[in-house]
């Protein structure tokens, strides 16, 4: 509960970024950072699954509503929240970790951070992308969407997590 505050700001700081910033990086139509699914890493680890995806539904609700994208960031950040917890299972160095604290590259290291949300954002970044197109004619055009944008999104994201305020 002490720790409220820092996620309201995380989220609106991170939606702000979105929609005001991010939004408007298009490079060719080929990278689209999408940065405000760092809200759903950073997240506690001991966070109830429920309450993981009532936040992840709402974090891209939010950003589906200022965007008029329809339920395509709802849908791709309820998957990157459904997957979350499956990833962290995978990852060793979480044994180590208090289970009320959030990951980030100054608590598990910034191999297995970086792992971690390259891993969330191409699970997230393969939903949003073909889910928009919605069709598998220009399949490899989408798969190579994904993977830059992964790539961007992913180096973004680290350069937050690194600028973060410690414990």
């Amino acid at each position: 509960m002490n720790r409220l505050p820092y996620f309201l700001t995380s989220f609106v700081v991170l939606i702000l970024l979105q929609l005001l910033i991010f939004n408007n990086i298009q490079l060719s139509g080929y990278v689209n950072p999408y940065i405000y699914v760092m809200f759903i890493l950073i997240l506690p680890l001991n966070i109830p699954s429920w309450f993981l995806l009532l936040l992840s539904f709402m974090t891209g609700f939010v950003v589906d509503l200022f965007s008029g994208t329809f339920g395509v960031h709802s849908f791709a950040t309820v998957m990157a929240g459904f997957a979350r917890p499956w990833i962290l299972s995978l990852n060793v160095a979480l044994e180590a970790s208090d289970p009320g604290s959030s990951p980030s590259s100054y608590i598990s290291g910034r191999r297995w951070f970086f792992i971690y949300a390259i891993t969330v954002v191409l699970v997230h970044h393969l939903s949003l992308f073909y889910v928009e197109v919605f069709s598998f004619t220009g399949f490899f055009r989408t798969l190579l969407r994904v993977m830059f944008s992964t790539v961007v999104t992913t180096f973004f994201i680290f350069i937050f997590d690194l600028l973060r305020p410690r414990k």
